[in-house]
């Protein structure tokens, strides 16, 4: 569904309407397209001289033209100012050897000036080590502190910026490269203030054209928005795509998976033989498992009937639970493979007249966070995305007012796009996210509720 005060706010009477009466004035998100050729178009400022940021400088040149440093010569970089350099498309600072509170200074000195050189959709990575790694009781506090200031930048960079803060284990250095191509890229434009944590793994992208290639792909729920996107992002990523959905959805299943050149699977994933089915549609197991099917029945819990319980319980978790189950009991699940569960901010936050929606997408976070330690014993790794506010045939049933307010209540005061949700799953299901595991990433703009 489109955003009609999006769209008026960027022309130029909205713009000055918007501006003259102190409107929000939301900026189009730029997202990826294909035929890109660097996650990075325009200029990148590196900042800090710890590790993280010396193997940082080690693949600027894959993700961008066009690379400067806080300080003259550091890594071999010019010297950027804001009076003299480019608008900056990105930023990437290490504060991993700020272990004193003294030093937290360095956050100011070195985003200050340029805040004021930023360009249009502006990208911004924070890097430190995770606090629960120090032994040194201020030295985790100060990197525990960043979180504060990653999530404050995000609601002050405007201009559809966004920023996040990865905490980098000692000897994932090499993880680095995946985690700035997506989070320096329009691959992450709905995603802001995300704190996730990257650990050394082996496996690495061979071809970052076609990172998927040569991987079979398993999306629930792809007959038509969100997880039609999925299926969309992960073919162009390289992956052929199995894609399951209801009987009734048939005919726009099976068109999809034409044009995708993959597989159609309908069938009804709380039916008792299921399983069973699904295990015959895959005799030659999958690489990737997308858990996107889900559905809503809302009302207050004081009217909540037993079968709008079940219904969206049975759905949204407990048929992701079983078949996983299945498919892990009957091998299907290649070693090194990935697991991605669709969950929700209302998981997160909750939200008024959806307790059971709520408490399925809780539930399939937590299932994330259980199966975690034993699926790594075989490189498996399992993680979970949240959307927020997602534009889709199901948010346009919401009442106007609501809707409105469901656009307007993160940083970036709109609505996301279905492709948001697809790339950060598609960004998970890549080889070299196995650095990642148990984590949720939030898809949602920096939205207010449960920030």
């Amino acid at each position: 569904m489109s955003d009609r005060y999006l769209a008026f706010v960027n022309s130029n009477f909205g713009r000055r309407l918007a501006g003259s009466l102190g409107l929000p004035a939301p900026v189009r998100l730029e997202r990826w397209m294909a035929g890109r050729a660097r996650p990075v178009d325009g200029a990148l400022l590196l900042g800090g001289d710890g590790s993280l940021a010396e193997a940082a400088s080690g693949v600027l040149n894959k993700l961008t033209d066009e690379s400067y440093a806080d300080v003259e010569g550091r890594f071999g970089l010019k010297r950027w100012t804001a009076e003299h350099g480019p608008k900056l498309k990105a930023l990437v600072f290490d504060a991993s050897g700020l272990t004193k509170f003294e030093q937290l200074i360095e956050l100011r000195n070195f985003f200050q000036p340029a805040m004021k050189g930023l360009g249009k959709c502006p990208r911004v990575v924070v890097l430190g080590r995770a606090p629960e790694s120090l032994k040194d009781p201020v030295a985790a506090s100060v990197q525990r502190s960043l979180e504060g200031f990653t999530r404050s930048l995000g609601k002050e960079i405007r201009r559809g910026g966004n920023v996040q803060l990865l905490y980098v284990a000692k000897g994932a250095e090499n993880q680095l490269e995946g985690a700035l191509r997506f989070f320096l890229s329009p691959k992450s434009a709905y995603v802001s203030a995300q704190v996730l944590r990257l650990t050394p793994a082996s496996e690495q992208v061979k071809d970052w054209t076609r990172p998927l290639a040569g991987k079979k792909a398993l999306v629930t729920g792809a007959s038509r928005g969100i997880g039609a996107a999925i299926a969309e992002v992960l073919a162009r990523d390289g992956a052929e795509v199995i894609l399951l959905d209801v009987p009734p959805a048939k005919e726009a299943l099976q068109g999809l998976a034409a044009r995708l050149g993959g597989q159609a699977v309908a069938l009804d994933i709380c039916a008792e033989d299921a399983p069973a089915q699904l295990l015959e549609a895959l005799p030659e197991g999958v690489d990737i498992v997308v858990h996107n099917a889900g559905i809503t029945r809302d009302k207050t819990i004081a009217k909540m009937s037993d079968a709008f319980w079940d219904s969206v319980i049975n759905v949204n978790l407990k048929a992701p639970q079983v078949l996983t189950q299945a498919m892990l009991d009957a091998g299907k699940i290649n070693d090194n493979g990935r697991i991605v569960l669709i969950a929700s901010i209302s998981g997160i936050a909750g939200n008024l007249g959806q307790s059971n929606y709520a408490v399925s997408k809780a539930g399939v976070i937590g299932l994330a966070q259980a199966w975690a330690p034993t699926l790594a014993k075989r490189g498996i790794t399992i993680n979970a995305v949240a959307p927020g506010f997602i534009e889709t045939q199901m948010t346009a049933a919401i009442p106007f007012t609501i809707r409105e307010a469901g656009r307007r209540m993160n940083s970036m005061n709109q609505g996301g796009q279905p492709q948001d949700v697809a790339e950060a799953v598609a960004w998970f299901a890549q080889p070299s996210s196995g650095a990642l595991n148990a984590q949720v990433m939030r898809v949602c703009g920096q939205s207010l509720l449960g920030a």
